[in-house]
């Protein structure tokens, strides 16, 4: 396989959709090397620009723009589209997907090793679903991230395989086939992530627990930590908590803070495990995912991505920095996924799509699925409409195998593989070279 076609154009933040745009902002100087990661955490679109030095951001935009309306006129009907993925690596991705339906209850697909359905299926009988249920006892839902959820008293309920809060001498993991409820203040926003999760919490706080190896939960240590107050500075409320080697809090300005490791920050940091909540250098931010090491945001109509470094002669520091992606028109969305391990154990980028702002949905990257949704299974080099979609969408979700999206008319359409039944069409293996209704309860 060439590996240059496995590659995905990008350019500098500084120039993506900005004819007459330009920063004034210096050129910081290089970072020292950032804390190692494991190979199969190496993700993300390549930049073969000046490596190690952060591109000029703070200019660069095209037009602040904000996804389509849903408009649910025949029920059943979602509101907001997640992964259940919490991937511990890229050989483990946990392949499946929930919906928040328009009755505040949460339905989910696809794979089940873990119990991440919270369907209460017993130990030695959980199995993949190609069709989606409710999770069982959850109800209010407001919000969701993974396979946590928020009610609207601001519980915070959470399923599956993760650091639930539930082993409070080691505060390690769980597996919990049914939501439990984590002993958590009054939240209004959680993120979850393999090893680490946080609330904002209704009195203006972040706590956060789990694992101390990455600085996540605002100190470096060996050892897991119950929930720990983040000090936060001063700002907007916090509206988006995005949680993988590092953690992201979105405040309602579009303003991002990060900590975490410094390979995945998208800033400069002389720690090699960054435990301090700073500021990114993107404005306007509207949405932003997170999946290992490899980082994709949308703000002011561009799309961003930064994570580790590529398999080529590039330095570690080629993409610790937000560089802006080439698609086009603007976007409102855009999701990754961890990376591919092959060619003689290099890990290669993987896949992203894009949502844009007209509601076009846009794919690039691996395709051996029809993930990518052409309606073919080549490889992807540049950002490529997908095609068979009824109605404009909302927002994207992607697995290593699988795409979803959330349509305006609030169903949900997916394309690509389906080993573990994540098409959520009533059917288990083979592919879907273009789009498929899920079959929502």
């Amino acid at each position: 396989m060439d590996l240059a076609k496995l590659l995905v154009l990008a350019v500098p933040a500084s120039l993506a959709f900005a004819a007459g745009c330009s920063s004034s902002d210096d050129a910081s100087p290089a970072a020292p090397p950032p804390a190692p990661l494991d190979a199969s955490t190496d993700a993300g679109p390549s930049v073969e620009d000046d490596a190690g030095v952060p591109p000029p951001t703070r200019d660069a935009g095209f037009v602040d723009v904000d996804p389509l309306p849903i408009e649910c006129a025949s029920p059943p009907c979602a509101t907001a589209l997640v992964t259940t993925s919490l991937p511990v690596s890229a050989a483990d991705p946990g392949q499946g997907f929930c919906a928040l339906l328009s009755d505040r209850t949460v339905a989910c697909w696809g794979a089940n090793a873990s119990g991440q359905l919270g369907r209460g299926e017993p130990q030695g009988t959980i199995g993949a679903s190609e069709t989606p249920a409710r999770v069982v006892g959850l109800e209010r839902v407001v919000s969701l991230d993974h396979t946590c959820a928020l009610d609207e008293d601001g519980a915070t309920w959470c399923w599956g395989t993760g650091p639930f809060l539930q082993d409070q001498q080691f505060w390690g993991h769980t597996t919990e086939r049914t939501p439990v409820r984590l002993a958590l203040p009054a939240a209004t926003h959680v993120g979850i992530g393999a090893s680490v999760g946080c609330v904002a919490t209704s009195d203006g706080r972040v706590l956060c627990w789990g694992a101390g190896d990455n600085g996540q939960v605002g100190l470096v240590s060996s050892v897991n930590h119950g929930p720990t107050v983040l000090e936060v500075p001063p700002g907007p409320p916090i509206r988006r908590i995005a949680i993988g080697a590092a953690t992201f809090l979105v405040r309602e300005d579009g303003s991002v803070l990060s900590l975490g490791n410094s390979m995945a920050i998208g800033r400069v940091s002389s720690l090699l495990r960054d435990p301090f909540p700073v500021p990114i250098d993107l404005e306007g931010v509207r949405s932003l995912d997170i999946a290992l090491a490899n980082t994709c945001a949308a703000a002011r109509g561009i799309g961003y991505c930064w994570g580790s470094k590529l398999p080529s002669a590039l330095d570690n520091w080629s993409r610790a920095y937000p560089r802006g992606l080439v698609i086009p028109e603007p976007v409102v969305d855009v999701a990754t996924t961890p990376t591919l391990s092959s060619l003689g154990g290099v890990s290669v980028p993987y896949r992203w799509c894009a949502v844009a702002a007209s509601g076009t949905v846009y794919c690039w990257g691996a395709n051996q699925n029809g993930q990518a949704g052409t309606g073919t299974k080549e490889h992807v080099n540049d950002a490529a409409r997908v095609v068979g979609l009824p109605a404009p969408a909302v927002s994207v979700k992607t697995t290593p195998s699988t795409t979803c999206a959330l349509l305006t008319t609030g169903k949900v359409y997916c394309w690509g593989g389906n080993y573990d039944g994540q098409l959520g069409n009533g059917k288990v293996r083979g592919l879907a070279l273009v789009p498929e209704e899920v079959i929502l309860p």
